[in-house]
């Protein structure tokens, strides 16, 4: 698979998540790679569980979301589109106030499918908090079609 002849900026990328999940719980792009993305999310009230720790599912979010533009940035997205086909995440470390930073690295990026690893970190302390792994699926778009007289 061929990059897009530019990648987009990480302002071009926040500017993608208005008015989803991703916004809600305040997740900001930071970095754009060419097998890589960056991104942080705050830990308050919008991504704490009851006990008042970063809530396992905030962190599968984010994730999630990392993995998904980075995979989305792989293909030419006027043909194709990714979607998720399986997530996992291993909880490591709590945390209860701040940023964690999510890092999503290529392990495989092929014709049909990808393969994402995210480290999320308190970026306090550089703590590993979270290790997930997202497999997303390569699809074509349909074909559009011509407008009828």
């Amino acid at each position: 698979m061929s990059l897009p002849a530019s990648l987009p900026t990480p302002a071009d990328l926040n500017a993608w998540s208005k008015n989803t999940m991703g916004a809600h719980l305040g997740i900001e792009i930071l970095e754009v790679g060419e097998r890589h993305l960056v991104g942080r999310m705050p830990v308050d009230h919008r991504t704490h569980q009851p006990m008042g720790l970063l809530h396992g599912g905030a962190s599968v979010a984010l994730a999630e979301t990392l993995g998904s533009i980075a995979a989305t940035l792989q293909v030419d997205r006027t043909k194709q589109a990714c979607v998720g086909l399986e997530i996992n995440a291993n909880h490591l470390k709590g945390v209860r106030s701040g940023f964690v930073v999510g890092r999503a690295e290529a392990l495989h990026i092929g014709r049909s499918t990808q393969v994402w690893e995210i480290k999320i970190r308190d970026e306090q302390t550089d703590a590993l908090v979270c290790v997930s792994r997202i497999t997303m699926a390569v699809i074509d778009l349909p074909a559009a079609k011509p407008a009828q007289a």
